[in-house]
């Protein structure tokens, strides 16, 4: 492929994407590290896109702003439910689980059929849930510093007890997931869910379809550790086909 060929194809995959990684580019493109940012460097200067630290993002990009837990809680509601009823399956007798932020894995709570369950969250929302599902589990709400965006409990206080723990099972929600990672909004909620996942057994996703081919700010984990995907049915079957190869999709 000419230079110029090269740089045209890089202008329409970043205005497509919106916001795309420069290791996305460098496997789409098969070229090195090293032409991607040079690149990158002069498309930049020449007003053609805006480079960002680890990619480029496109001039008429908008960048999405974080929801509410609240206005979360009304997107994508069936899809949500369907995952989350999935993944409740997962959950055995006696087990050590540790539930992530977020609304999916919020309805989780919801669907779970055993007596016996050992619970730690870093969710003020599910550890709420868990609470009003009345039932005999043993439960652990991680500390630290609180963000009121998604009612979460993170920083180094919450990842140094993070740290001490062991899981059966972690379940994890995401922003966005890729063919090489899956991200999130906020940097410091990313990293509590990289540690909880890293100390868990079977470590499992469970997001809505519309998270596939989806990135957001902060890459915290590589989709090749991960386990398990469980999502929607209305999952693309093109869509289905292709990360089914990358990892056990639900």
């Amino acid at each position: 492929m000419l230079k110029s060929e090269r740089l045209s194809k890089m202008i329409e995959l970043v205005n497509s994407e919106g916001v795309i990684s420069a290791n996305k580019l460098m496997q789409l493109l098969n070229v090195s590290d090293m032409t991607i940012r040079r690149d990158l460097e002069e498309l930049d200067n020449a007003g053609k896109l805006v480079r960002v630290h680890g990619g480029a993002q496109s001039l008429n990009y908008q960048r999405i702003i974080e929801l509410s837990h609240d206005e979360k809680k009304e997107l994508n509601i069936r899809e949500k439910i369907d995952a989350a009823c999935k993944a409740a399956k997962y959950i055995k007798e006696n087990e050590t689980v540790f539930f992530g932020p977020g609304t999916t894995i919020e309805a989780i709570v919801d669907f779970i059929d055993v007596k016996e369950l050992r619970i730690v969250t870093n969710s003020l929302s599910v550890f709420e849930k868990f609470q009003q599902k009345n039932a005999m589990y043993e439960i652990y709400l991680v500390g630290g510093s609180y963000r009121d965006k998604t009612r979460t409990f993170v920083g180094s206080i919450a990842n140094e007890v993070l740290t001490n723990l062991k899981f059966d099972k972690a379940f994890i929600g995401v922003n966005g997931i890729n063919e090489t990672q899956v991200s999130t909004y906020n940097i410091e909620e990313g990293s509590s869910q990289k540690i909880a996942l890293n100390n868990s057994i079977l470590k499992i996703i469970v997001a809505d379809h519309y998270k596939f081919d989806k990135e957001d700010f902060y890459q915290f984990y590589p989709l090749s550790d991960i386990d398990l995907i469980i999502t929607d049915d209305g999952i693309e079957k093109d869509k289905f086909t292709k990360y089914v190869n990358l990892v056990n999709l639900k």
